[in-house]
């Protein structure tokens, strides 16, 4: 089969919506954060084991979903920049931080830099991408940074950046 039909098949499982479409960013991932890709990874193939051969309707569908998500957490996975935070510094706010900042109220922020398949915000856990993490990223302790939110700009005051 020539790769141009395969390639056609791609372009036309893209347009179904078969296809997850990637984030285009760069997918920064802390050591935890491939961890669990590749543990996620893992369940889908096990979970499409388990679909394979099954003939019913409702097996063969549940395959393809599980074989749609499996792609997209492989190219995860392969797009995977590994960036460990232990080996940065603590004098300015960067991927992988555990930031402690306050908003003019007094109200205290603690959130860490994450990449964006382990951003957890109920946990802290704040993307790269966010619009936090983009008014937080290059800050210094000390600084006042801007975070520009639907609800209104916060002011926030950097009062600490260690390991997460």
């Amino acid at each position: 089969m020539s790769r141009a039909f395969v390639k056609e098949l791609d372009e036309q499982a893209d347009k179904a919506g078969l296809v997850r479409p990637q984030s285009p960013h760069v997918n920064y991932v802390t050591p935890t954060g491939l961890h669990q890709l590749e543990e996620k990874v893992g369940e889908l193939a096990l979970a499409r084991n388990a679909l394979v051969g099954k003939d019913d309707l409702a097996s063969q569908q549940a395959l393809r979903e599980c074989e749609r998500e499996l792609a997209y957490y492989v190219e995860r996975v392969n797009r995977a920049v590994l960036v460990d935070p232990d080996q940065q510094g603590d004098d300015v706010v960067h991927f992988g931080a555990a930031v402690l900042a306050e908003d003019e109220e007094g109200t205290q922020w603690r959130v860490v830099i994450v990449g964006e398949d382990e951003a957890d915000a109920a946990q802290g856990r704040i993307s790269w991408v966010s619009p936090l993490a983009k008014a937080l990223l290059n800050a210094r302790v000390g600084d006042v940074v801007n975070w520009q939110r639907p609800a209104g700009n916060l002011e926030l005051a950097i009062l600490s950046v260690g390991k997460a």
